[in-house]
């Protein structure tokens, strides 16, 4: 039965949940994901042995992925993962869970906001995504702070949300990307549903030097933020809301596929070269 509701995309009454983050196996954020979920059904932690926050969707090709059974409080929490968030969720899904794959995927909680372009570099997105491109609903969840978190505030909404998602999970494609402002459970005016804002990172290298006179930098910068609207994830969060965005797995900008397909500079050299063109008859399994 319970393949059976995977297929339906409704988890059954007992759900396994998969827990991932960037920030480590160790930050707090999963340590209240973990607390939050414990008693919506069967956990399984597998999560980065150190933080890797920014890895965005990278995985591990060329070296082996280290595995570490981990304790917290004496007692056996999950498994450390020598590899990126993308890499923890390929293991897991692919490999430790194999055999019984999980219902949901939820990552985090990230201490620090996943809105606007962040959603491109963030590794506790990427977990998510990856969760999603190998067929799990799945969730990414951040606070948007690096100060003083909220943690109580945060364990109650995603406590909350989460039974809602398992009784009706995100379809096939599509994970969101839910981030909470840092305030009071009190104080959160509710809940929109974003898109996610245009951005973009200002920049900035702090040049130093360290005691053997070796040049060194430290990336810094601020967020420009492009968009106008109120629909977006960013001033959704500056308002006081928590902000839920769906994103697709497909990156397609369809609405600017005729466009392109219309050019007529793409029917120059290739597009004028007769069907007997030996360069033309090689390249015709190419992908263009």
């Amino acid at each position: 039965m319970k393949n059976q509701a995977k297929t339906e995309n409704q988890p059954s009454s007992d759900p396994t949940l998969l827990l991932c983050n960037d920030d480590g196996i160790h930050a707090p954020g999963i340590s209240v994901l973990h607390r939050a979920v414990k008693k919506l059904g069967k956990l399984r932690v597998v999560a980065p042995d150190v933080e890797r926050s920014a890895a965005g969707h990278a995985i591990t090709l060329s070296e082996p992925i280290k595995l570490t059974p981990t304790e917290k409080d004496g007692t056996f929490f999950g498994d450390a993962i020598g590899g990126t968030p993308a890499d923890c969720m390929k293991l897991a899904i692919c490999a430790l869970m194999k055999d019984a794959p999980p219902d949901l995927v939820l990552s985090g909680i990230n201490l620090g906001s996943n809105t606007g372009i962040s959603v491109i570099y963030s590794g506790t997105v990427a977990a998510a995504r990856e969760g999603a491109i190998l067929g799990i609903p799945s969730i990414a969840f951040s606070l948007c702070t690096y100060t003083e978190p909220e943690w109580e505030m945060a364990e109650r909404i995603v406590q909350d949300l989460t039974k809602k998602l398992i009784a009706n999970p995100p379809p096939p494609g599509i994970l969101l990307n839910i981030n909470m402002p840092n305030l009071p459970y009190s104080k959160i005016k509710g809940i929109k549903v974003t898109r996610m804002g245009r951005s973009r990172f200002i920049e900035e290298f702090h040049r130093r030097e360290d005691p053997r006179g070796r040049i060194y930098y430290w990336l810094d910068g601020v967020l420009d933020v492009l968009d106008e609207g109120d629909d977006i994830d960013i001033h959704a969060v500056r308002d006081g809301y928590i902000s839920i965005t769906p994103i697709k797995l497909d990156l397609t900008a369809h609405e600017h596929l005729q466009h392109f397909q219309a050019l007529e500079e793409w029917q120059s050299p290739l597009g004028n070269a007769p069907p007997s063109d030996p360069l033309r008859s090689s390249s015709s399994d190419s992908g263009w």
